[in-house]
């Protein structure tokens, strides 16, 4: 699947789906559409601005299909929700992708990385790097609390796992909160590393918040919270 040099303007809706596909390339394509639409996709493999899912509760587990082998650069953006996102619905699975080179503003969150007790499935080896971003109410958020189910027959007790997250050289400024890192209580995200990432607020900026969490933070500003700061895992997290 290819989609090379198209503009497309006032989209209200998803511009490209990527479902059951391998080997696809999307370059140099202009997604326009109005500040306020209600659900803007520019390139989906979920939502959000950029996001990448793989399956909806039981169904996703059922199914099966991870995505995996990502590769995304050079992204340039506005919009309410997410600038690049995983998730919420990850019950097949996402690993292995790089993110690099995005230039965000005017954004809800720079960086969401998201799932929810029920859904299953693993987020693990995500690497967005490069990134800068002018104007967001969080910087990033990496949360377990995210997302409804489809029915009423998923498990609750059904954990994901996140594990191997590296955000690193991330600077942005006007933002208002530097990001929330919230785990599950019964599924710690862990080997969680923060490398040279700078988030500044136009007057001050709302401290970073953390739970059910392991891993390590390299020159991030503001001082990051103490779940990864006290950590001894940063061998792992380096610039």
């Amino acid at each position: 699947m290819l989609f090379f040099c198209q503009t497309n303007h006032n989209l209200s809706e998803m511009f490209a789906t990527s479902c059951i596909r391998s080997n696809v390339v999307i370059a140099s394509v202009n997604v326009l559409a109005p500040h306020d639409s209600p659900n803007t996709n520019g390139i989906d493999l979920g939502d959000d601005l950029i996001s990448i899912k793989s399956g909806w509760d039981e169904y996703g587990i059922a199914f099966g299909h991870p995505s995996s082998g990502i590769t995304i650069r050079r992204i340039t953006g506005s919009g309410p929700f997410a600038g690049f996102a995983v998730g919420s619905e990850t019950s097949g699975g996402v690993e292995n992708v790089l993110v690099e080179h995005f230039n965000l503003f005017s954004m809800g969150v720079g960086i969401h990385i998201k799932t929810n007790s029920g859904r299953g499935g693993f987020i693990r080896n995500i690497t967005v790097s490069e990134v800068t971003l002018n104007g967001a109410r969080y910087g990033l958020r990496i949360a377990g609390d995210v997302g409804g189910h489809p029915d009423t027959s998923h498990n609750p007790n059904v954990l994901p796992v996140v594990d191997s997250v590296t955000i690193r050289n991330v600077w942005g400024q006007n933002i208002r909160q530097a990001g929330l890192i919230r785990g599950i209580r019964n599924s710690v995200f862990s080997h969680i590393c923060l490398s040279n990432v700078k988030l500044y607020g136009d007057t001050s900026i709302g401290p970073w918040k953390c739970r059910a969490v392991s891993g390590g933070a390299l020159d991030v500003h503001p001082s990051p919270c103490t779940e990864l700061a006290s950590t001894s895992e940063t061998g792992f997290c380096t610039n």
